[in-house]
């Protein structure tokens, strides 16, 4: 038995831009920035990894809507690795999580909102947590 099961929660690295294929299915690729646990100790090596994602359908549609770069996501998904032949005919190998679900755990940024807001004809959902902006705090008890 085996079991491929990848679960990553980091910040978007860039605005997921949704395709769609020549079947029609929708898709998006993005990139997750993963922090790592310890702190290199060459100063010159970054201190994230960086994990190609690809959503399809319902999460791509979802993604490209109201994620944003610097947006924390939890994703859920599978590693595959597939080959193909670049157009200068080298052989290229990739590894990338085919994404299951993906939550967005943070809240949007004001510019985000009004994106929504664009992308769903003008309304925007409330998300319940009853604070605007920065001046929030979630933890003031009243």
């Amino acid at each position: 038995m085996s079991l491929n099961c990848v679960c990553l929660t980091g910040r978007l690295t860039r605005d997921p831009e949704l395709r769609t294929t020549t079947t029609g299915k929708q898709v998006v690729s993005f990139t997750v920035a993963v922090q790592k646990r310890f702190k290199p100790q060459d100063e010159s090596q970054p201190d994230a990894s960086f994990i190609d994602c690809v959503a399809w359908g319902q999460q791509a549609e979802f993604l490209s809507n109201y994620g944003a770069k610097g947006r924390m996501v939890g994703v859920t998904g599978r590693l595959e690795q597939r080959k193909y032949q670049a157009q200068d005919g080298t052989n290229r190998n990739v590894v990338e999580v085919v994404v299951d679900n993906v939550q967005l755990l943070d809240r949007p940024r004001d510019d985000d909102r009004d994106r929504a807001a664009v992308a769903t004809g003008g309304a925007t959902q409330d998300d319940g947590l009853g604070g605007e902006g920065e001046d929030y705090d979630p933890f003031d008890g009243e």
